[in-house]
């Protein structure tokens, strides 16, 4: 059974507590307490121009961090909350410059994974923030950059006893972070994709009966500055490296002949034409991938291989968050 009244009582106390969420897990402080968000940085050892997202108990609890909520926003909080969806909106007057990044937007959503929906109920029954505002910021578990967690052991690996609380709620079921769509423009505006993740943009299209827009996340991008934007991203320690499936055998071989020590992760058939020191087939269905990809990718950064070569995914809407994970952990 969780301890959620000795986490309440952390995070009232303005402490940390990392938990699981459907996504990833996350390392949580109270979203109005200055001193606890600004943990969450040291920690992490992340920007402090880097926002983060807060995580709320229910749509209803909204209202007091956004300025204003458009009909779209409501359409699809409905369609999608509880879920791997966060909204960006314009921030209300009382939400922090700490957790935004010092933009005029707020990233918000609801969780759906059991125990992160009980542990916001019972820390907005007991505690609940400062005036309205209730909320827990929560990036994921991790050091800056590193590979998300999708597991306790993972969050411990990271930060041993320097989280004074993991809450273990067993494997993340969607295993890459939430899909985060811009909505802080305004009506008049087409909402924009500025990252993908664990609801795609298929499935936002279709609540919506309109197409969203892919923003182009450059350095020159005008769009919110938002959490996994940066290029580099997701990274294991190992060199990782994207190859298309026809490439794919014929560069093991060479990283082999030179000497390397290689881990390769592979969803086709082509598995039978590689060899490698490490070997991961994921499944080949996005779902199913994602929910095992951060999980492989640490078992091939703790392998001690000198490389890790990834199959490409196919170039489908469907896996557009899979590929960015690995574009992004193979920039360095």
């Amino acid at each position: 059974m969780q301890d959620y009244a000795y986490a309440v009582e952390l995070l009232c106390a303005g402490k940390l507590v990392a938990f699981p969420t459907e996504t990833v897990y996350g390392l949580g402080a109270d979203a109005t307490n200055p001193e606890a968000v600004f943990r969450i940085f040291a920690i992490k050892n992340r920007p402090a121009d880097h926002p983060l997202i807060v995580h709320l108990p229910s749509a209803e609890a909204l209202d007091p961090w956004a300025r204003s909520i458009s009909p779209t926003a409501c359409a699809l909080a409905e369609a999608f909350w509880p879920g791997p969806l966060t909204l960006v909106l314009p921030r209300a007057p009382g939400v922090l410059d700490v957790v935004t990044g010092g933009q005029d937007t707020v990233a918000v959503r609801v969780p759906s994974h059991p125990v992160a929906l009980e542990l916001l109920r019972a820390y907005a029954q007991e505690c609940g923030g400062h005036g309205r505002l209730c909320g827990i910021a929560a990036p994921s578990a991790n050091r800056f950059g590193r590979i998300s967690p999708t597991r306790a052991e993972h969050v411990r690996e990271e930060f041993g006893e320097t989280v004074p609380l993991v809450i273990d709620g067993g494997t993340c079921p969607v295993g890459i972070e939430s899909t985060i769509l811009d909505l802080s423009r305004g009506e008049s505006f087409a909402p924009r994709l500025l990252r993908p993740g664990g609801v795609s943009p298929d499935r936002i299209e279709t609540v919506l009966g309109a197409r969203i827009e892919r923003a182009d996340l450059s350095l020159e991008n005008k769009a919110p500055r938002v959490p996994g934007s940066l290029f580099a991203h997701y990274a294991p320690q190992t060199p990782l490296d994207t190859i298309p499936s026809p490439r794919l055998p014929r560069a093991c071989e060479e990283l082999t002949s030179a000497g390397k020590k290689i881990g390769v992760i592979v969803f086709s058939s082509i598995e039978t034409d590689i060899r490698a020191d490490a070997k991961i087939r994921l499944p080949g269905t996005p779902e199913a991938y994602a929910h095992e990809l951060y999980d492989s990718l640490r078992a091939l950064d703790a392998s001690g291989c000198d490389a890790i070569l990834a199959e490409a995914v196919p170039d489908d809407s469907r896996w557009a968050a899979i590929a960015d994970r690995l574009l992004r952990a193979s920039s360095r």
